[in-house]
């Protein structure tokens, strides 16, 4: 069965698609599945980071493995990645997947990091790493599609169903909304990350979204903002 690989930067709305593919009868979803092995490579301060790397797999072939397990369920594997976890890697095994990138405006997305980790860098978020997995990806899957959370937000059935047919699925209403009780993956960095889309039951607009970008942030922004401005000009429109 196809796996479906999503390659996000943080605070982004990867969750919510996350849940959106969750809904699906024919989709297992799996959450982050490199976060332990970045943790475990690199010293970053995440919090949760010791409970993260003992809760998860951290060799890249027992991850793959175990990924390609999934696949044997008979149905499609919805993978959420964050593009700064797969770094230092060798990458082959894209090959063997369809990828999709997940982008979002830099000065909403550092805005957002900042409130949890105040100083991050290029590298935290994943913008770079996007661009460079983007070029990578063209080289083998030349169509790549790319979604951008703003464009989501405007018009989410519009844009899935763009989504769902570049990926070879067919779109469903029940993709649009979820139960807000009901978790769809367990893991522990959800406690600290997944506040919002926790409560939520479907794309909605979050009032953080117009938080102000730090005055410290300002330089990572500027910097972010032509590698962003790259990728969204070929991203799926509402």
């Amino acid at each position: 069965m196809p796996i479906i690989n999503l390659i996000s930067g943080p605070r982004n709305i990867s969750t919510a698609l996350m849940y959106s593919f969750a809904q699906r009868e024919d989709t297992l979803v799996l959450d982050e599945p490199f976060y332990g092995n970045y943790l475990s490579r690199f010293d970053v301060d995440h919090p949760g980071k010791e409970e993260i790397i003992a809760s998860m797999l951290l060799n890249v072939d027992d991850i793959l493995n175990d990924i390609n397990e999934k696949t044997s369920t008979g149905k499609t594997v919805f993978i959420k990645n964050m593009a700064h976890h797969l770094i230092e890697m060798d990458l082959d095994f894209l090959r063997n997947m369809t990828n999709v990138f997940l982008i979002r405006n830099p000065k909403q997305l550092i805005a957002s990091f900042a409130q949890v980790i105040p100083n991050p860098t290029i590298q935290d978020i994943g913008v770079k790493r996007q661009t460079e997995l983007y070029d990578f990806i063209k080289t083998f899957q030349p169509k790549v599609p790319v979604v951008d959370s703003s464009e989501v937000l405007k018009n989410p059935k519009k844009v899935l169903s763009a989504l769902c047919e570049k990926i070879n699925l067919t779109f469903t209403e029940k993709m649009l909304h979820w139960d807000p009780n009901k978790s769809v993956v367990d893991v522990p960095w959800a406690k600290y990350w997944y506040a919002n889309v926790q409560k939520s039951s479907g794309f909605e607009k979050q009032p953080t979204s117009t938080r102000e970008l730090p005055i410290h942030c300002e330089p990572l922004y500027l910097e972010a903002k032509t590698l962003y401005e790259k990728m969204y000009q070929h991203s799926l429109k509402a």
